[in-house]
C-alpha cells in the first residue's frame, strides 16, 4: 500500500496525487496522440466519435456532477454548437474561431435559461429541461432560414492554411485531413479537462460542490447561489456547445432528428454508467457507448449464425440494452464504473485486511436527493 504524505497546500490541490499516475497520464496521451498510425479509417473514425462525445459527457458532468443540477435536454445545447458552427462558417468566420464562438453561443443562450430555469430544484428543474429538449426540436423547424428546417444542413470540411479537417478522408498518407481532425479532437478534450480539474480545484469549483452538497450551508457561507448556478449552467453549455460544434463536422449532414430527446438521455446515461461527479466517467461512459453498438452489432451476428439465419433484426435493441444498463448501475452501483474501479483497488491494497463493511454506501444527504 502507497501512503501519500502531503507537506503542503500545493500538494494538496495538485490535479495528480503522485507520478506515477502523473506518468498514466502522459503515457495515455501519448498512446491517444499516435492511435491514426496504429488504427485504419474506420477505427480513428470511431475513437473520433467517442472524443466528441467524452466532450459532451464533461459539460453534463459539470452540471450534474458538481453542480447538483440534473438536465435531460442537453442535447438542445449541442444543436445550438452545431447550427451555430454552421452559420459562422458560412459568414466567413475562420474554422478554428468558429467551435469556440459556437460553444459561447450556446453557453449564454444556457446561462439565459438557467435564469428563469433555476428557481426550479430537483425534479422540477428535471422537467423543465426535458421541455426544452422537446421544443428544440420545434425551433429548428421553424428557424428554417438558419437551420435547414426539415431538410437539415450540410456543412463543408473545415480548414486552416490550406491544412483540411476532414473526418471522411480515405488517405493513407500520415497526415490526411481526417487525421487532422481527429488530433483536433484531441486538442480539444484535452484543454477543456485540464481547464475542468483547474476549475474544481478553484474557488469557483468548491463553490460548485458546496452548492451540490447543501444550498442552505453554502448561502450561509456567503455563496451567492442564483449566480454560481447560472455560472455553472452557461459553462456546462459552453462545453456541449463545443461538443456540438465538432459534432457537425463529424457527421458532416444533419437535420432537427441528430439531436433529438434520445440524444439527451443518453448524455445522463453516459455520466451515470461511467461515474457520476469525477472526470473519469464521462471518458469510461463515452467508450463504453461508443463501443456498446459494436458488441451488439456483432453478438446479433454470431447468435444469426448459431441459429443458421442470414439476418437478424431486433427493433430498439439498442435502446433496451442502454436501458437495462442504466437500470443496473442504478440499483447495485450507483458510483458507476469508475466507483468499482476505485472500490476494487482499495480492496486490493488493503490485502488482507479489507473488510465488506469498508464500501458500504453512506446515505446521501445531497438537496438534491431529497423531497422538499
Amino acid at each position: 500500500m502507497r501512503y501519500h504524505f502531503r507537506t503542503s497546500y500545493a500538494q494538496e490541490i495538485r490535479p495528480y496525487q503522485d507520478w506515477r499516475q502523473l506518468l498514466w497520464y502522459v503515457l495515455l496521451l501519448v498512446v491517444a496522440a499516435v492511435a491514426p498510425f496504429l488504427l485504419d479509417e474506420y477505427l480513428l473514425g470511431e475513437l473520433t466519435h467517442i472524443l466528441i462525445w467524452a466532450l459532451a459527457g464533461l459539460g453534463l458532468m459539470l452540471l450534474a456532477g458538481h453542480c447538483g443540477m440534473v438536465s435531460l435536454g442537453h442535447g438542445a445545447f449541442l444543436a445550438c454548437g452545431a447550427y451555430m458552427q454552421y452559420n459562422l462558417v458560412n459568414m466567413s468566420v475562420p474554422f478554428i474561431l468558429a467551435i469556440p464562438l459556437s460553444g459561447l453561443f450556446a453557453g449564454i443562450t444556457g446561462a439565459l435559461f438557467a435564469v428563469p430555469a433555476l428557481r426550479l430544484t430537483g425534479i422540477y428543474l428535471a422537467i423543465a429541461t426535458l421541455a426544452l429538449g422537446a421544443i428544440a426540436e420545434d425551433l429548428i423547424i421553424m428557424l428554417e432560414p438558419w437551420t435547414g428546417g426539415v431538410e437539415g444542413l450540410y456543412l463543408e470540411t473545415g480548414s486552416v492554411y490550406a491544412i483540411e479537417f476532414d473526418r471522411y478522408a480515405q488517405q493513407i498518407a500520415s497526415a490526411s485531413p481526417g487525421h487532422n481532425f481527429y488530433w483536433l479532437c484531441l486538442l480539444v478534450v484535452t484543454c477543456v479537462t485540464l481547464g475542468y480539474i483547474n476549475l474544481l480545484r478553484s474557488a469557483t469549483g468548491r463553490a460548485f460542490s458546496a452548492i451540490r452538497d447543501s444550498e442552505i450551508s453554502a448561502a450561509a457561507m456567503g455563496i451567492h447561489i442564483a449566480g454560481y448556478k447560472t455560472l455553472g449552467f452557461g459553462l456546462s453549455c459552453f462545453v456541449t456547445g463545443v461538443a456540438g460544434a465538432l459534432l457537425a463536422h463529424f457527421v458532416g449532414a444533419f437535420n432537427y432528428e441528430a439531436f433529438n430527446l434520445l440524444i439527451s438521455i443518453q448524455l445522463l446515461l453516459l455520466i451515470t454508467i461511467g461515474g457520476i461527479g469525477t472526470i473519469h466517467g464521462a471518458f469510461i461512459g463515452a467508450l463504453l457507448l461508443g463501443i456498446m453498438p459494436l458488441v451488439i452489432v456483432a453478438v446479433r451476428e454470431f447468435i444469426a449464425q448459431l441459429l443458421g439465419s442470414g439476418n437478424m433484426t431486433i427493433p430498439g435493441i439498442d435502446q433496451a440494452v442502454l436501458a437495462l444498463l442504466l437500470i443496473t448501475f442504478i440499483i447495485f452501483e450507483p458510483s458507476g464504473v469508475h466507483g468499482r474501479f476505485v472500490k476494487v483497488k482499495t480492496w486490493l491494497q488493503l490485502f488482507p485486511l479489507a473488510r465488506r463493511q469498508l464500501f458500504r454506501r453512506s446515505r446521501s444527504y445531497l438537496k438534491t436527493d431529497r423531497l422538499r
